[in-house]
């Protein structure tokens, strides 16, 4: 299988945002959608909300959009032509495949951002970009390698649709619920035991294990988008549980970040610990998961109201513990419990099949755009 080595800009055209004036933006629609460099990307498309009369900079539609700086090397696909900000950029193929283009950058990005430089943020400018190190296929290969990551991606897109569906549907059941009157009043210690957490001491290496027990942070959720989870980025040893306040809590309890930021919630898929910046919920065995989950989802705000802090608002135990939720009749509770595990139980699935769907695609893109792989006699 032939390829040649090259730089990217000998491939690709690298166009770099630069931002209108300020008195041309509008929200209701007039002029040409604007996405700014620090606006959080979607799973595919980027959402548009600010437009201008004053385009300076144009991505032309499924050019591939990238962020240059805090942080760089985000990657989105523009979904029509739009005018970009100066904290991103667009590049697009001189000839070939733009979905192509995508995971060839998600597989340069380990170099793109060890050229990136800054003393207050990280970024990336056009002549480094062009002369990042690539491999380039000719155009026949390009296509089976993006036919086979696509078909993954795909499949993972159709997981996670189901999955938005499903949390629809049960978030609907939980405010169709509460909104009976047969509800009464409780404080969340009624409905399950409030847990917090602790931080073994960082000056130990030997409190920390690469393969221990799962110790969640709020960092670990901040760009996790599953529901379920199972591990943060780092485990403590059974060393650091005995010399810390650390406690062991169950499957199925609600991890509920209680500072820095309030609100972040997942459900444990099997024994964890978390750090001070959470106050979770172990369900008790007449309420269950499915309800604490959604009744504390459901009342973010509400305990927002009660954080205090002078350098950053946190919630704390005695505090959670008393706060005041709707609670259904037992009946109603139960036919909520029996819908709503169900759902559960298959969203869990779907994200189990899309962390292996992942994994799987991680490991094909370096073999497959390395040419490690030969494709020239497979025909997709």
């Amino acid at each position: 299988m032939e390829y040649r080595k090259c730089k990217l800009g000998n491939i690709a055209r690298i166009v770099m945002g630069q931002s209108p004036k300020g008195t041309s933006y509008n929200n209701d629609g007039v002029g040409m959608a604007f996405l700014q460099g620090n606006r959080t990307f979607g799973r595919l498309y980027p959402m548009i909300d600010t437009w201008t009369v004053e385009p300076k900079k144009k991505a032309r539609k499924d050019s591939i959009l990238m962020s240059v700086r805090a942080p760089v090397g985000d990657l989105n696909i523009a979904n029509e032509e739009i005018c970009i900000g100066r904290g991103l950029c667009s590049i697009e193929m001189n000839n070939g495949n733009n979905i192509y283009l995508l995971y060839l950058l998600k597989n340069s990005m380990n170099e793109i951002k060890r050229k990136s430089s800054g003393t207050v943020f990280d970024s990336i400018n056009r002549t480094e970009l062009e002369n990042i190190d690539i491999i380039d296929f000719d155009e026949s290969i390009q296509n089976k390698i993006t036919n086979i990551l696509s078909k993954i991606d795909e499949k993972i897109e159709v997981n996670s649709k189901i999955n938005d569906n499903l949390e629809k549907l049960a978030d609907s059941y939980y405010n169709e619920l509460i909104n009976q009157n047969e509800c009464t009043e409780v404080s969340i210690s009624d409905i399950g035991t409030v847990v917090g957490g602790s931080t073994p001491s960082k000056s130990h290496k030997e409190y920390y294990s690469d393969n221990g027990i799962a110790w969640i942070t709020p960092k670990d959720l901040a760009t996790f988008d599953f529901k379920f989870i199972s591990h943060g980025n780092n485990d403590i040893s059974n060393l650091g549980l005995r010399n810390s306040s650390c406690k062991i809590m169950p499957e199925g309890t609600v991890l509920f970040s209680s500072r820095a930021p309030i609100g972040y919630i997942a459900i444990a898929s099997n024994e964890v610990t978390t750090n001070q910046g959470f106050k979770s919920v172990i369900p008790n065995d007449d309420i269950g998961t499915a309800f604490v989950y959604y009744c504390l989802k459901n009342n973010i705000s509400n305990i927002e109201n009660y954080a205090s802090g002078s350098t950053f608002k946190e919630v704390s135990a005695s505090v959670m513990k008393e706060i005041k939720v709707k609670l259904p009749s037992k009946e109603n509770l139960l036919k909520f419990s029996a819908l709503v595990d169900c759902i559960l139980v298959k969203q869990k699935k779907l994200e189990d099949e899309n962390a292996s769907l992942k994994k799987l695609r991680d490991m094909l893109l370096p073999r497959l755009m390395n040419g490690e792989i030969d494709l020239s006699r497979i025909i997709l």
